[in-house]
């Protein structure tokens, strides 16, 4: 791995190469199934929650969240390489489904409310079936 680097000059692509790398050179791959990989997502989003468990965490565990989050990341990493999908594209679609199911009009800073927020998904909803 090279010396440190920032979001701004590391690309997804570079990403996935890391954590496949990393997978095959344990021969881990037998083990990284689509129903592996998602539970240990949902495992390690445990772990980053834990963190807030009885608001004990103080602002200088910064660096706890950062590894729990990047456990996160580095296991949906994998599931993306294993389940061959598109994360920038996914990402992209998945956030212009959710402007069109949170529209500005209706959420924006003068009207958040938990109301409208409601109303606006049973309405999207309803516009689905």
């Amino acid at each position: 791995m090279k010396a440190k680097q920032s979001d701004s000059d590391t690309n997804i692509q570079e990403l996935k190469d890391l954590v496949v790398k990393f997978r095959e050179e344990r021969d881990w791959n037998k083990h990284f199934t689509p129903k592996n990989v998602a539970t240990s997502i949902s495992i390690e989003a445990a772990e980053l929650l834990e963190l807030f468990q009885w608001d004990l965490l103080i602002k200088e565990d910064k660096k706890k969240m950062a590894d729990e989050l990047a456990d996160v990341l580095i296991f949906a990493f994998h599931f993306a390489t294993v389940c061959d999908i598109d994360i920038s594209d996914s990402f992209k679609s998945k956030l212009n489904a959710a402007a069109k199911k949170y529209p500005t009009k209706i959420f924006n800073v003068s009207n958040d409310g938990f109301e409208e927020y409601h109303k606006a998904k049973a309405a999207y909803r309803k516009s689905k079936r």
